[in-house]
């Protein structure tokens, strides 16, 4: 497989069918955090969402400040972990242990707080820490990362917590993405490496999932919910200010 055409149909049908699974086998997970999320939403509460680990903090910024997202989340956009402060220094911080437990501190994050960690592979340091320790503190979590890249990852793997742990263990509900071990799907000949990864897909589709649902959840109930609208379709700026007056100063990086 090498021509382009032949390479673009063949990843669009990899991540459909990956999609695919996800609202076939998910969607009983992913409704079960949505009314988490709703009832926070209906407290007037804030939903932190963390994705601690290079690509995965892409996750948390799909649905922050995100036209048709709730106002109500607060991405955890913590300097760590984000690939703008150096892609080596990034991973070394997601295999840091307590490094995570920090970060769950620094943002308050505790008693009836709920917060939606995300990983492509549910199994590092950073994520495992902030999974224990939000739990620790009372928090509701809802993880969503990959069972079978979890599981398929060695114990003695040097990004794991040193406790062994996977997210999917330790959350109050769990969300499979199910990318597969390695993330890149594409094979191509004289190519040792696959290319084309995967689970920025497979995390902003469940997400984005989760979250429609739980405004539709929202909606049911007879309430409101706020929602960002696009600053740069007509009217935005005019919409939004109301949620800037009530959520500049809750929200940490608004």
């Amino acid at each position: 497989m090498t021509g382009p055409a032949a390479l673009m149909r063949a990843y669009f049908e990899t991540i459909t069918d990956l999609l695919a699974r996800i609202e076939a086998e998910e969607a009983a997970n992913i409704q079960a955090a949505a009314a988490l999320v709703a009832d926070h939403a209906a407290r007037d509460r804030l939903i932190y969402v963390y994705g601690p680990g290079g690509h995965s903090n892409l996750a948390a910024q799909e649905v922050f400040f995100r036209a048709g997202g709730l106002v109500n989340v607060s991405a955890v956009l913590d300097e760590g972990t984000l690939l703008s402060g150096g892609a080596l220094r990034s991973m070394a911080m997601e295999r840091t242990p307590g490094y995570g437990r920090l970060v769950v501190e620094d943002n308050r994050i505790g008693a009836d707080d709920l917060l939606i960690l995300v990983n492509a592979y549910g199994i590092n340091a950073a994520l495992i820490d902030a999974a224990l320790t939000a739990g620790e503190r009372g928090a509701t979590v809802v993880g969503v990362s990959s069972r079978v890249h979890a599981g398929s990852t060695a114990p003695d793997h040097p990004a794991r917590h040193p406790s062994g742990k996977n997210l999917h263990d330790l959350v109050d509900v769990h969300v499979d993405t199910k990318v597969p071990v390695g993330d890149a799907v594409l094979e191509i000949d004289g190519i040792a490496e696959r290319v084309g990864a995967i689970s920025t897909f497979a995390n902003a589709y469940a997400l984005n999932c989760l979250m429609a649902a739980a405004i539709a959840l929202l909606a049911e109930r007879g309430a409101k919910p706020d929602i960002w609208r696009s600053g740069n379709a007509p009217g935005g700026d005019e919409a939004n200010a109301v949620f800037l007056h009530r959520f500049r100063g809750r929200v940490r990086w608004l």
